[in-house]
């Protein structure tokens, strides 16, 4: 590798095109002197190193270094010349990337050669350029509410649940019922298997649930009538259209067939809401049900200050334009999800409900997809505009609630979010929320009772719901056409080829 006073030494020449909305094809042009430094360094560190039969440890001749490690030694110093030569142009263009850069074709196996300048081209999708819009004095609405006491019997029975005691069960199967099997998934009509696990979990939907749910991140609506009356044993089969914004491209538009194969099923018996609260330290339901109200208040004004933010959300989507990236690549769409995950779960939402919402977020359409992607360069630049910053003891609050709200020690959710490299994850979503919490601070703000609020938002949902249905439809009828070739790119969570929001074992 070339050392630190070699690398500072040198300049490339840098020429850049636009190539598309965000999108910039660069030429970069290593200079023969840096060429050959590089070369030559290479061959310095490996003759002070290397040992070969018959000649002591840094003795061997170049020529026989050249022979018999030539073509390698060339190979590393052309990456690392790659490396520094990227490095430098985003330094030097005050480049913003948005996703790896990608070698043209033309170039992309070209070799070095002593005494000639090396000159490459690639590819790069770029944070877009806007201006925000004004930020003082937008209509914002309040939600009100009283926290009823419907509510507080519908979390009292949750509770019961959730500290209740699991048997196996065979069937038939009832709402809130957690199956676990084997299931496997093809795509387009081909024999071979896409994914496969031997552990899948599926949660049978509630009745509030209307029917819906989630299975390995896909969301059925007729999921609670296709699994409620079977029995263990039983092989289901379901197809459905990939989404559109599926974060994983090869799911996009498909026809995907999944056949899960139930192999046994737990039902949990609720505990009893007198016993709940004498294990709960509260002595009388009562109690119970005054901790739970301070609970749901609390969750309220966290419901509150989120629709209030979902509110500048809209605002600064509307308000700003511009041409976004061409395409979506796997790593934004996964990381849209994986902040809207920390959200909900910070938000006292259940893990299985939060699997249900980031189902509907795949299933979406591609349009309310790259809205949200829009939003996320707009809140970023907001951040920026703000001077937002986010501190250690702030990541460590939210870690605590969300280990809060899923009866978890806070270390436990600290170690299985560093696990799924998620701590990020976090610091983002509080970044953006401070963000447009600066926003509602310069806001003018009117009062709404939530019920009319709660028609309203229920209304988008369905709306939401509509597109993604016409999308996938649309997607169904068009024709398939051959997708370019391309390197492979991994997110951090959908490297491994598997859909994204497979079953995981959570506590009810």
């Amino acid at each position: 590798m070339a050392d630190t006073e070699a690398e500072s030494t040198w300049t490339p020449t840098i020429a850049v095109d636009d190539a598309g909305p965000a999108h910039k094809r660069i030429t970069i042009t290593v200079p023969k002197q840096a060429v050959d430094e590089c070369i030559e360094t290479s061959y310095g560190a490996l003759q002070t190193q290397a040992a070969l039969p018959g000649f002591r440890k840094g003795r061997a001749p170049r020529a026989l270094l050249e022979r018999r490690f030539g073509s390698t030694l060339l190979q590393e110093a052309r990456t690392q010349l790659l490396a520094d030569a990227w490095s430098k142009t985003v330094d030097a263009k005050k480049l913003k990337p948005v996703t790896q850069p990608e070698i043209d074709a033309a170039t992309k196996d070209r070799p070095l050669e002593r005494g000639k300048d090396f000159t490459f081209t690639v590819d790069v999708e770029v944070v877009p350029e806007f201006e925000l819009p004004k930020l003082e004095g937008i209509p914002i609405r309040r939600p009100v509410a009283e926290v009823a006491e419907s509510l507080v019997d519908l979390e009292l029975r949750r509770n019961t649940y959730r500290f209740g005691t699991p048997k196996r069960v065979d069937g038939p199967f009832k709402p809130l019922d957690r199956l676990l099997g084997a299931v496997t998934v093809k795509l387009n009509g081909k024999d071979e298997v896409f994914f496969e696990s031997a552990d899948a979990i599926v949660v049978v939907p509630d009745a509030e649930d209307k029917g819906r749910g989630q299975l390995l991140g896909l969301m059925f609506d007729d999921l609670g009538a296709r699994l409620e009356g079977r029995s263990v044993g039983e092989t289901l089969v379901f197809e459905t259209t990939g989404p559109a914004s599926h974060e994983r491209e090869e799911i996009r538009g498909a026809a995907v067939k999944i056949e899960y194969r139930i192999r046994e099923a737990e039902r949990v018996d609720p505990v009893d809401a007198n016993e709940l609260a004498s294990q709960l330290g509260l002595e009388t339901v009562e109690n119970l049900r005054g901790q739970i109200r301070l609970g749901l208040e609390r969750r309220r004004d966290q419901e509150q200050r989120s629709a209030m933010r979902e509110q500048v959300y809209d605002y600064l989507a509307d308000a700003v334009d511009f041409a976004l990236p061409e395409k979506l690549s796997q790593a934004q769409v996964q990381r849209q999800l994986d902040v809207m995950r920390m959200d909900l779960l910070q938000r006292g939402i259940e893990p299985d409900k939060v699997e249900n919402r980031l189902a509907e977020a795949r299933a979406s359409s591609e349009g309310d997809t790259r809205r949200r992607l829009k939003l996320f360069f707009v809140l970023a630049r907001l951040a920026e505009h703000f001077k937002v910053d986010v501190t250690d003891a702030e990541i460590n609050g939210r870690i605590s609630a969300i280990a809060a709200q899923q009866n978890l020690r806070p270390d436990q959710v600290r170690a299985e979010l560093e696990r799924a490299n998620r701590i990020g994850d976090i610091a983002l979503s509080i970044r953006e929320a401070k963000a447009a919490d600066r926003v509602i601070d310069r806001a003018t703000i009117t009062d709404l009772d939530a019920a009319s609020w709660n028609k309203e938002a229920e209304a988008k949902r369905e709306a939401a719901r509509s597109r993604a249905s016409s999308s996938r439809s649309s997607a169904k009828a068009a024709p398939k056409t051959a997708a370019a070739p391309k390197e492979a790119k991994e997110s951090k969570e959908s490297g491994s080829g598997k859909p994204s929001g497979k079953g995981s074992r959570t506590s009810r």
